[in-house]
């Protein structure tokens, strides 16, 4: 379902080629090839590798500047706007006001404290979504030469260590990052980053019949999900993103959005 449809705001989307702009101030996307992918959780339903059809992906993380963008445009996003059942209290709370970051500096970084479904909106109006778990993972997976460098424990613990860093520090300009084998840049290293399907990462298809989802999530039939148990930057990932709820917001939460292949 369209998200800003539903809440009466597609009339309010800007015109393509204005979002053309503020696209191409993100550095585009790129086309991610299709592949078979083995990942880190398994699924009831799905024997072996995943297959992942070809889409498009943002280079880098949405900035402050861009979802201010968005927010002046869809003034039912701003903060003091805004209806409390979509943020929680704390979202974009670190801006000037409701509808402006601050310095310039801060425009570049990447935007923080969103709820899940101000992201979905903000790609919905670039006629785009959040990338789904398994697409996040597959280009997740790679470093700067390889398509697939989780079997490499050095590389796994390059990103143990910045999971290991304060959440208070200073976040640098989004996109700042080196790009990984698919030219995208900062899956790692910058912020965490919502996905489309967060809310069902550890819910599997028994603990969905049980009634209350929520509660079930860390229960004995969420654990088995785990595929590749040594892969704890995953892992805690994962674990991060199902304890969330779509209105919440963390100052370390942000997002980035796909499209369909062309």
């Amino acid at each position: 379902m369209n998200l800003l449809r539903s809440l009466g705001l597609a009339g309010c989307l800007l015109p393509l080629a204005a979002w053309a702009d503020v696209g191409g101030a993100t550095g585009g996307y790129v086309r991610i090839p299709g592949g078979a992918f083995v990942s880190a959780l398994k699924y009831e339903d799905v024997n072996g590798a995943v297959r992942i059809d070809a889409f498009e992906m943002m280079r880098r993380p949405v900035n402050n500047a861009e979802f201010a963008a968005f927010v002046g445009q869809h003034p039912a996003w701003q903060r003091d706007r805004v209806k409390p059942v979509f943020a929680g209290p704390d979202y974009l709370g670190h801006w000037a006001t409701p509808a402006r970051v601050g310095t310039a500096a801060q425009g570049a970084q990447p935007v923080t404290r969103v709820s899940w479904f101000a992201a979905t909106a903000y790609c919905e109006a670039q006629g785009a979504r959040l990338p789904r778990w398994h697409e996040w993972e597959y280009v997740a997976a790679a470093d700067r030469l390889r398509r697939d460098a989780r079997a490499d424990p050095a590389w796994r613990e390059r990103i143990l260590a910045w999971y290991s860093q304060p959440s208070s520090k200073v976040l640098p300009p989004a996109g700042a990052g080196e790009a990984n084998r698919y030219g995208l840049r900062d899956l790692h290293g910058l912020v965490w980053e919502w996905t489309e399907d967060y809310s069902a990462l550890l819910v599997t298809a028994d603990n969905r019949n049980q009634g209350d989802a929520e509660t079930n999530r860390f229960c004995g039939a969420g654990a088995l999900s785990i595929n590749d148990r040594d892969n704890y930057a995953v892992l805690m990932r994962v674990a991060m993103l199902s304890s969330l709820e779509g209105s919440n917001t963390t100052m370390n939460l942000g997002f980035r959005c796909v499209k369909e292949a062309k």
